[in-house]
């Protein structure tokens, strides 16, 4: 077999990409439907989009250690100047100001910034001596580098893209050995800090979506109304779902935002629970993919690249699909390589490509080719 398969084809991770490719491919017949049965605009530009994005993840896979090493500072530096531009010139879009206008590409640079983060710390604690991490040395510098986006990221006001910001930071900072009771302090800090943040720090509709997700019903034609029309699309997909282009809630237009954050409310009233579980298990599969590259990674770098990736994923996944069911505030987390959504789309494969990447170093270093 091994004769008959190219060898470039025959070590791509295929028990990674066949299932990122049902995946996609199965959220642009959700696309297609939450259209009402078109394949333009959502799901035609889903897949140009994961197209374009594949081809950059496969440019990705050839860069060398050291040269990610050297670009890890220098990207963050340039993800951080991007952040500082939303706030002078970005434009506006649902109150919130996010973007950057360049002509051919509308980008939010906060999305970028959640894989630059992970590779900045991931060369920060790559690079400090062993000694140093129980230190406060390990910590305030990474503090610091987690700090500063989060707060540009929080004025534009974006508290979900922030918490992913600190959720792939810290993952890091925890892989890294930085001492259990730092992490202990921070959640009871954390905790002290929740109720004042919510009184001083958040915006009015931030608020009410705290208190809607505490109680939706308490306005469910007001700000409960997502997530009541969420919940009404999944419970009545059932087991096997109301059928593939059937769905009442999304193509009446009940369902807000059936193609970007609800596309699994989506999915699932006309799937069902087995379309659910599919898509669990894709998920599933990929991530346990990206944590055995992590595992063999022999080098520190890598190992804490790798796992923040896997970590950045994961974190829209959980975050999207608590929400959708109402077991967390909606803070327009969208799915990965599901939701329509191109910045989206960007990050996650930015993550794909830089596992592929480190899957490469790590089959060289198994090869002979390079050392470690």
């Amino acid at each position: 077999m091994n004769g008959i398969i190219p060898a470039p084809i025959a070590r791509q991770p295929w028990g990674m990409l066949i299932p990122l490719f049902v995946l996609v491919a199965f959220g642009a017949a959700v696309l297609y439907s939450a259209a009402g049965g078109n394949f333009k605009p959502f799901a035609s530009s889903h897949l140009l989009r994961f197209g374009v994005f594949l081809f950059m993840a496969s440019i990705m896979v050839l860069f060398n250690r050291d040269f990610v090493r050297f670009m890890a500072y220098p990207v963050y530096g340039l993800v951080l100047l991007l952040l500082m531009a939303v706030e002078a010139m970005g434009a506006m879009g649902g109150g919130s100001q996010r973007w950057l206008e360049l002509g051919f590409l509308r980008l939010q640079p906060s999305e970028l910034m959640k894989p630059a983060i992970v590779l900045a710390l991931a060369h920060f604690y790559s690079s400090l001596p062993g000694a140093m991490v129980q230190s406060w040395r390990a910590l305030v510098p990474a503090g610091m580098l987690i700090g500063a986006p989060m707060a540009l990221v929080l004025l534009q006001p974006d508290l979900g893209t922030s918490l992913a910001i600190a959720f792939g930071g810290a993952v890091v900072m925890f892989l890294a050995g930085l001492p259990m009771r730092w992490f202990v302090a921070g959640g009871a800090a954390a905790a002290v800090a929740v109720p004042l943040a919510y009184f001083f720090a958040l915006k009015e509709y931030q608020q009410r979506r705290v208190t809607t997700f505490l109680d939706p019903e308490s306005d469910p034609l007001g700000s409960g109304y997502h997530i009541t029309q969420s919940k009404i699309a999944i419970g009545s997909g059932g087991f096997s779902g109301k059928g593939f282009n059937e769905g009442s809630q999304s193509h009446l237009n009940y369902l807000p935002e059936p193609h970007t954050d609800f596309v699994f409310a989506t999915m699932a009233e006309e799937w069902g629970l087995l379309g659910g579980l599919l898509v669990l298990l894709i998920f599933g599969l990929i991530l346990r993919w990206g944590l055995g590259v992590a595992k063999a990674s022999n080098d520190r770098f890598a190992k804490l690249l790798a796992a923040g990736m896997v970590a950045t994923i994961f974190f829209y996944v959980c975050i999207n699909l608590m929400m959708v069911m109402g077991l967390a505030p909606v803070v327009g987390i969208p799915l990965p390589f599901m939701s329509h959504g191109g910045s989206s789309m960007m990050t996650n494969m930015i993550c794909i490509g830089t596992l592929m990447m480190v899957n490469r170093w790590n089959r060289s270093i198994r090869g002979g080719l390079i050392s470690t």
